[in-house]
């Protein structure tokens, strides 16, 4: 097992003599011997170690956007999913559950909000404004509502992403045969959607989850710290040290890069 795993054992194990030295029969247990449960402190550093995440670049995400096929409804709402996603930063859960009343394309912001059905992480609210990824991609969603509503006729409880219709063809076999107001009962359309997307445009597939990372660097590179703030609280991150810990590590390539840039000033 990984120097990780063997910590996640270690301790629920742990935990799991703390409680039972409170049950009757037990209380002879000492807790220095619980302790024993311990990894050294060199094994606990690795166990803690982050690896370096790979997540796509903005350019990149932009090439499989403006070039997806969007003839159809199914590619229409293939595109857009991919759009959203990057001007949301939304966890793939919360886009699957999302309805079209929840996204604001006057004012450009979607309501994430757990108490009318939406996944969240923590089933916490997230309001978020659209990111500045681009006017391009804004339209694309805001098209896409558009779209929806006005063309689909669908209402607002009706899903943002509804998921493809199935029905027989003339040899009694399944097809797609466009949309249906029915939510993904879960992600895994969703990233068959990202990886097929990707590979369109002969690119690495990237999860729907990397977009954060993504988002989060581009935070990093053009925000003053009151900017960073409001940034964190639009990916849904309560503190500003969760958007930096979680999705703030940089390649050691850049890493070097920013030395050596150091350096020469």
């Amino acid at each position: 097992m990984s120097k990780a795993t063997l910590l996640h054992v270690i301790t629920n194990l742990k935990q799991f003599f703390i409680w039972l030295r409170d049950q009757k029969g037990y209380e002879k247990i000492k807790l220095t011997e619980i302790d024993y449960f311990n990894m050294s402190e060199n094994d606990i550093a690795i166990a803690k170690g982050k690896k370096f995440k790979n997540y796509p670049t903005l350019e990149q995400i932009r090439k499989v956007v403006l070039s997806l096929p969007h003839e159809t409804e199914i590619e229409k709402r293939d595109r857009a999913l991919i759009a959203f996603t990057i001007i949301t930063g939304a966890r793939d859960a919360a886009i699957a559950t999302l309805k079209i009343k929840h996204v604001d394309i006057y004012h450009k912001s979607v309501s994430q909000d757990p108490k009318d059905g939406v996944k969240t992480k923590f089933g916490k609210l997230i309001c978020t404004k659209f990111f500045p990824v681009g006017n391009d991609i804004e339209q694309i969603v805001i098209d896409w509502v558009k779209f929806l509503r006005e063309e689909k006729l669908y209402s607002d409880n009706d899903p943002l992403f509804p998921r493809t219709k199935l029905a027989h063809n003339k040899d009694f076999c399944f097809e797609a045969q466009g949309l249906e107001p029915t939510s993904w009962k879960s992600t895994t359309q969703i990233r068959e959607i990202f990886k097929n997307s990707f590979a369109k445009c002969q690119l690495p597939y990237y999860n729907p989850h990397s977009f954060r990372d993504t988002l989060s660097m581009l935070g990093k590179k053009t925000c003053t710290l009151e900017q960073y703030q409001a940034w964190s609280q639009n990916l849904g991150h309560s503190k500003m040290s969760t958007t930096l810990d979680e999705y703030g590590n940089i390649s050691t390539h850049r890493q070097f890069e920013l030395i050596e840039g150091m350096v020469s000033n």
